[in-house]
């Protein structure tokens, strides 16, 4: 004779049973719930406690525990309570006095704070430390450079060389243009281990010189693609001979829009010649320490990146090989340059940058 309490027949309406069954089957809740919801499905379907927790591989304890939660509180109830965690040791006050000293006070020993330093300079655990900065982002162990522009122009170029990004001249084409110079050929002393799983590519550290190049590149606004040729130099006679290239590489029917920097071999007085004697090419100068201003930057950090810095060459003759074959590659499936900065939104931000610096900011 079978003795205990009696079970209570869990019933369950069509709504409930929907609800259960999409718990069931949906993929973005976590497993537990999941899992409690089979519970109550199971058990609604006349299953008792017992043969629930054994197709499931439950205690039956926890089987009791979840159909007896869902019979209180209903479908919301399968889900966890909020858990508040352990109270807060640190008041607000604090909080605002180690920002202010994170940002104005420097370690007597080095230049920046790191977690352990802090922690150990004003008595506070290095995880509380950490959550600190994360929450309000300060990053003491990192720094960013900048210069800013001496030019007495700077406001009249920076518009011009932006307003020829955003809105260029008809029938004429804009090249950035600009040389890459001490492309050095490196040979590295040993073979590089190839990439595996789990393991990264490998690079001797050591390497042998065999020279260097000047690669000089116009890279076309309107369509990404880049017009290049490797010179053992950069003086005014290769960069003359370089605008010869792309004079003779561009329709004649088109004014050229050359934006360069202010390099001295631009301004040499043979240039000014070759360009008095082209009409149609036409130098804007961006300001001094404004390299960024001139898109073609962008192609020599990709190229950098792509092919020079992590290759291992011979000779000069193997390295002027790669770059020519990798931007033969490049153009084939070039894009351009998505230039957005308007003259004013640049303003703004040296308007921010100089406050900064003043100690203005509010």
């Amino acid at each position: 004779m079978k003795r205990g309490r009696p079970i209570i027949g869990l019933k369950l309406n069509e709504t409930e049973q929907k609800e259960l069954t999409d718990l069931v089957r949906t993929r973005s809740i976590p497993s537990g719930i999941a899992t409690r919801a089979k519970i109550v499905l199971l058990c609604g379907a006349g299953r008792g406690t017992p043969e629930v927790a054994a197709e499931l591989k439950l205690s039956v304890q926890t089987a009791c525990k979840w159909r007896d939660r869902f019979k209180q509180g209903g479908v919301a109830a399968l889900r966890d309570e909020f858990r508040p965690g352990r109270p807060r040791t640190i008041g607000e006050e604090r909080v605002a006095e180690l920002l202010q000293k994170t940002i104005d006070a420097k370690p007597k020993k080095g230049s920046n704070w790191s977690c352990r330093s802090f922690a150990l300079e004003h008595d506070i655990s290095k995880s509380t430390v950490q959550r600190i900065w994360s929450t309000f982002a300060l990053q003491p162990h990192r720094h960013q450079s900048f210069k800013l522009s001496t030019d007495p122009n700077f406001v009249e170029k920076v518009v011009d060389v932006t307003g020829l990004y955003l809105s260029p001249p008809d029938k004429a084409l804009v090249l950035c243009v600009d040389e890459k110079s001490q492309c050095q050929a490196l040979e590295r002393t040993q073979p590089a281990l190839p990439m595996g799983l789990g393991y990264l590519e490998g690079y001797t550290h050591d390497y042998c010189r065999h020279g260097t190049t000047t690669l000089f590149a116009a890279l076309n606004v309107a369509t990404g693609k880049v017009i290049s040729r490797c010179k053992p130099g950069h003086r005014h006679e290769q960069f003359i001979s370089f605008l010869r290239q792309i004079d003779s590489n561009t329709p004649p029917e088109l004014d050229v829009h050359v934006i360069v920097d202010n390099y001295s071999t631009h301004r040499h007085a043979k240039v000014k010649v070759w360009l008095a004697r082209h009409p149609r090419f036409h130098f804007h100068f961006t300001s001094t320490y404004s390299s960024w201003l001139n898109q073609v930057e962008i192609f020599f950090g990709i190229i950098t990146r792509q092919a020079i810095r992590r290759g291992s060459f011979t000779s000069v003759k193997d390295l002027v090989q790669t770059i020519d074959s990798f931007i033969a590659a490049y153009n084939q499936t070039a894009q351009l340059f998505a230039w957005i900065a308007t003259a004013d939104s640049i303003f703004l931000k040296l308007e921010r940058l100089l406050s900064c610096i003043s100690g203005t900011q509010p």
